[in-house]
């Protein structure tokens, strides 16, 4: 049978009444409407009629009305002008759809109700599009993202470099020398431009590196390039997330000798050093900004900047001088 669902028709519900009356199984109602037997069963129950008169049974033609109703009924908000105002001007003032549903309920418990999954139908029907009404959701979609993810695709991950697999001192910032490395993602429409942040996890020590598009070769490459000039011991590990733009993360095995660790998918918190820092990066580079018109000397001063500030957590230090306290430590060692 197809997957697709299609409501039963006038014609169909004429036929359950007569094989009713004929005293068939339901099984057999459905092979002979070429249906699963759940809907047959499901009609019955939903359409059985009784009145004070004594009348009880299925009629197709009350079973097709109240079908009608039925689905009518799912569109609360285009019958209730009050509570569509209630809802829009809710909406407009930042106000999540469960949070509104959930307010409804307490404000008026016998009174006209309505169910966030409701409110979020009609913010993507035709008459919330019109409206504009997903530009006040918490995240401003156009389109509504479905309640099932997209299957698992094959992870170029291998099995000995998950996170779980890594050592407790890098997990809590016992020596020196191990990263974090995230993207930061723009407007579409400013094309395939970005900018890759490196976090020093001790230190917090934050580096930050254009990139044309999101090639693993030229990105990777990139990285590379910034820690080749460190000396020996300050590149220990790197954690990334599962982002294809990291596949190539054996070429810096190769060059630098860093262990590269990878996140659980789905768990950008795992590298939560990096995310932060991003969050703090975002206050200067928004995403409407264009990489791409970034100049090199202003990308400059920012990362400048975020390390000249002081940290609570490195004792008021700044990411500068506890970074050049360990490369200092690292030149005596050798």
């Amino acid at each position: 049978m197809p997957r697709s669902y299609r409501q039963l028709e006038l014609d169909e519900r004429r036929t359950i009444f007569r094989l009713l009356d004929a005293k068939l199984p339901v099984a057999a109602i459905a092979s002979r409407l070429g249906r699963h037997r759940s809907t047959i069963h499901r009609e019955i129950r939903r359409n059985h009629f009784h009145d004070e008169r004594a009348y009880a049974g299925y009629f197709p033609l009350i079973a097709d009305d109240l079908a009608r109703e039925r689905r009518q009924r799912r569109r609360k908000l285009s019958r209730h002008d009050s509570l569509r105002r209630h809802v829009v001007e809710k909406l407009t003032a930042c106000w999540s759809p469960q949070q509104i549903a959930g307010r409804l309920r307490l404000d008026a418990p016998d009174g006209v109700g309505v169910c966030h999954e409701t409110i979020y139908r009609y913010i993507h029907g035709p008459e919330g599009r019109e409206l504009g009404l997903y530009r006040h959701l918490p995240k401003a979609r156009r389109r509504r993202q479905p309640r099932h993810g997209r299957r698992p695709r094959p992870s170029f991950v291998p099995a000995d470099r998950a996170i779980q697999l890594r050592p407790a001192e890098v997990e809590d910032r016992r020596t020196f020398g191990h990263w974090e490395a995230d993207l930061l993602i723009f407007r579409r429409e400013h094309g395939k431009a970005n900018l890759t942040t490196l976090l020093e996890r001790q230190t917090r020590y934050t580096i930050l590196l254009a990139n044309p598009d999101r090639r693993s070769g030229t990105l990777v490459g990139r990285i590379d390039q910034s820690l080749q000039g460190l000396p020996a011991g300050s590149c220990r590990s790197i954690t990334f997330d599962r982002g294809t733009e990291f596949t190539a993360y054996h070429l810096l095995e190769d060059r630098l000798g860093a262990q590269a660790w990878f996140c659980d998918p789905h768990s950008p918190w795992q590298k939560g050093a990096v995310e932060n820092a991003n969050g703090r990066i975002r206050r200067f580079l928004p995403g409407e900004r264009n990489p791409a018109e970034l100049a090199t000397d202003e990308l400059a001063r920012l990362v400048a900047s975020l390390n000249a500030t002081p940290r609570r957590c490195l004792g008021c230090r700044t990411p500068q001088e506890a970074f050049q306290e360990q490369l200092v430590a690292l030149a005596k060692a050798a």
